[in-house]
């Protein structure tokens, strides 16, 4: 299983939008694309919340295949949507993970 995880530090004042739009629009539409078979959210704790929020959402891929498929077809895409609809209001850094165990 492969975790592609993105965290996201969102400004206080797109926050409760944000939150809405990421699980009402944007992953459903990262799963639509048959890469990924389910996401978590979650909020960092014992972080600097001073300049707003921050999170992380590990999207699960059965293979690296599936994962590639993704970043190759439908990540970019994506990408520019949230550009589009918050501009610089947040960062986002991606990190790609395997489950060991």
């Amino acid at each position: 299983m492969i975790v592609y995880n993105v965290t996201i530090k969102i400004s206080h004042s797109i926050h409760h939008d944000w939150l809405q739009w990421l699980k009402e629009e944007h992953i459903p539409d990262v799963i639509n694309t048959g890469c990924f078979t389910h996401a978590v959210i979650l909020r960092l704790m014992e972080v600097d919340d001073t300049e707003g929020p921050t999170y992380a959402v590990q999207y699960f891929a059965e293979s690296k295949g599936l994962y590639n498929n993704y970043i190759e077809n439908h990540a970019a895409g994506m990408r520019q949507k949230g550009y589009e609809k918050w501009g610089s209001q947040f960062i986002a850094f991606r990190s790609v993970m395997q489950v060991v165990n």
